[in-house]
């Protein structure tokens, strides 16, 4: 029987299709399906599941949203995600769609301090199936499905391991020599004896997927190699230290075996690839045998997972009994760094309430500048009124004093100058000359009046800024003078 990924490349072989390329990777890229909706972000239900191991946060649950439209156009949307989806290096606009072309840059996140690029860039491409089948990520579903077949067989295999406790590991090491050589050494394909040497990125993805599902296994099933070191390294005042470092060397040579059986997977895939490439009609045999071969390697993959398994169970049960033992110090720890954030919380509330003081006097000084500002501009307004009623009264003298005619005490009407320099309204003199014909106030003769027009027009001006009442009883005094016949004088 053939591999099932090989029939998926031979029943889409010549076909074209889009992706988005990683960006100097050749994995984890994502499969633009023709008709089909692909969603990338951290959360569960999308197509594309994303976790990033430095900042867990920086891809959203639902990230962006890619496809096609009417035309056939591939599109991209921005689903609202916290630190956004770049374009050719401009962002997006939220729940805005926008086409997508060949060669175009995509960025999904901003990179962290002290780094250039992001973790998630892209780049879009179209390649023929056969090269881009090996380097497609598997999708969330797909890798749900691959983590519960492994959990099942991780049970089965520890069962097998119990039953069969007589022949212990040294059994399994003697299988594993027999079918395993030096990581390092290379692998020949048994039709011409050709060294393989067809880079990873050409592995079928069924045996590459291995490497995230031994990361599934750490991350799932046991604490994983980096967490265990680093729970043993704060554990050093333990109780059994002994049985911890014994464990953790056990634990070591599993993980290499593991890592050994994966590169020669890979290797063995390479050889089979080889030999389908040179052999595309006969010899058949061969290529059966290399796939059993590669089957051989997957079982004994899983029986070493199974044995790290039961490995980093017993040193669970290690680092618990350290624990307890650790917990007392803790809390002491806890108490003392407690106290401190405390002590330093105190002080910054001391330091927040002196600040406050400081900003109140300054306001306060503010306060006061600005009432003092207010008290002299409103004693400049006083000054300024003050002058102004004075030069009003001032003028109020000046038409009393002397632009009254000394005869009806008025200010005067169509004025005239006599030859004596004296003035007086023309109808009060007209009258006055009927009984004497000498100047009311020098007494002399009068020989001559002469019109005063300046007069008038200054006195008509100055009435005209004063109140109502004042320019009322001129103009009634202009008509009555008016209406009364006038007789000239002799």
């Amino acid at each position: 029987m053939g591999d099932p990924g090989s029939l998926v490349t031979e029943g889409r072989a010549g076909e074209r299709s889009w992706c988005l390329r990683r960006v100097g990777m050749n994995t984890e890229w994502l499969l633009l399906e023709d008709g089909n909706e692909v969603t990338v972000g951290r959360g569960f239900g999308v197509t594309y599941q994303l976790v990033s191991k430095i900042c867990p946060l920086m891809i959203s649950r639902n990230h962006c949203i890619l496809k096609q439209n009417a035309e056939g156009q591939w599109t991209i949307k921005d689903n609202k995600s916290l630190n956004g989806v770049w374009l050719n290096r401009e962002r997006l606009e939220p729940l805005k769609v926008y086409s997508i072309h060949k060669g175009d840059h995509i960025q999904l996140g901003v990179p962290l301090e002290n780094k250039e690029n992001a973790e998630y860039e892209y780049e879009v491409t179209e390649e023929d199936w056969e090269r881009i089948y090996p380097c497609l990520s598997p999708k969330s579903d797909q890798m749900m499905e691959k983590n519960k077949g492994l959990r099942t067989k991780r049970k089965f295999s520890l069962d097998e391991l119990e039953g069969s406790g007589a022949e212990g590991p040294s059994n399994l090491k003697s299988k594993i020599s027999k079918l395993s050589c030096e990581p390092g050494q290379q692998v020949k394909s048994h039709g011409k004896g050709k060294v393989a040497s067809q880079p990873s990125e050409y592995l079928d993805p069924k045996l590459t997927s291995f490497e995230p599902s031994v990361k599934t296994t750490g991350a799932h099933v046991n604490p994983g190699p980096a967490k265990v070191i680093e729970l043993l390294r704060k554990k050093k005042k333990a109780s059994n230290p002994s049985a911890s470092q014994s464990s953790l060397e056990l634990f070591k040579v599993t993980m290499s075996r593991i890592l050994m059986l994966k590169t020669q997977m890979q290797e063995k895939q390479v050889a089979v690839l080889n030999v389908k490439k040179q052999t595309k009609k006969g010899s058949s045999k061969k290529i059966v045998k290399m796939e059993q071969e590669l089957q051989d390697l997957q079982s004994q993959l899983c029986a070493e997972q199974a044995q790290q398994q039961a490995r980093v169970e017993q040193l669970e049960k290690t680092i618990q009994e350290e624990q307890q033992h650790l917990e007392g110090l803790e809390k002491e720890e806890g108490e003392e760094d407690l106290k401190q954030q405390l002590a330093q919380a105190l002080q910054e509330y001391r330091s927040l309430v002196e600040e406050l003081n400081r900003s109140k006097k300054n306001f306060e000084a503010i306060i006061q500048a600005k009432d003092k500002e207010l008290e002299q501009t409103k004693e400049e307004k006083e000054k300024v009124q003050a002058q102004k009623e004075e030069v009003l009264s001032h003028m109020n003298d000046v038409l009393e004093n002397e632009l009254q005619c000394i005869i009806c005490s008025e200010y005067f009407v169509e004025a005239v100058t006599l030859n004596c320099a004296h003035s007086f309204c023309s109808y009060c003199i007209n009258e006055w000359m009927k009984r004497k014909v000498e100047c009311p106030i020098c007494r002399k003769d009068i020989k001559s009046k002469t019109r005063s027009l300046v007069l008038d027009n200054c006195i008509s001006k100055m009435v005209d800024n004063l109140n109502s009442e004042v320019k009322e009883r001129r103009i009634v005094l202009i008509r009555e003078r008016k209406d009364e016949p006038m007789n000239p004088a002799r």
